[in-house]
């Protein structure tokens, strides 16, 4: 089993920054790729950001140089470094952690940005 712990949620106003943090623990891979979802009110939950245990990244088109995906594997952390926040980037976002066919989700963490 795999528990994630997301923190940095939050109220910003447009234009403003996050940042999201995501710890893992319990029995986890070396190899394995982590990453942030998000999920609005009446919409289906969609990719943020991606990346590997090697650091390989993929982002979403809509967040595409604003956000930057990283993590500390010594941590077993993942971040999400959220700038130039829009109205439409509210959402809960939700951490993932995925190794084969195993896959894992933290507890959602709520974003708001306002207008």
């Amino acid at each position: 089993q795999v528990q994630l712990v997301e923190s940095g949620g939050g109220l910003v106003q447009t234009g403003g920054s996050l940042r999201l943090s995501c710890a893992a623990s319990g029995t986890l891979f070396s190899i394995n790729v982590m990453g942030w979802y998000r999920q609005a009110p009446g919409k289906q939950r969609e990719l943020v950001a991606g990346i590997t245990s090697g650091g390989s990244t993929n982002y979403a088109d809509s967040v595409k140089g604003r956000f930057t995906i990283s993590r500390d594997n010594a941590k077993n952390t993942v971040y999400l470094q959220m700038n130039s926040l829009k109205p439409e980037d509210t959402a809960v976002y939700y951490c993932n952690y995925r190794r084969s066919i195993y896959n894992y989700w933290g507890q959602g963490t709520q974003v708001t940005v306002s207008s």
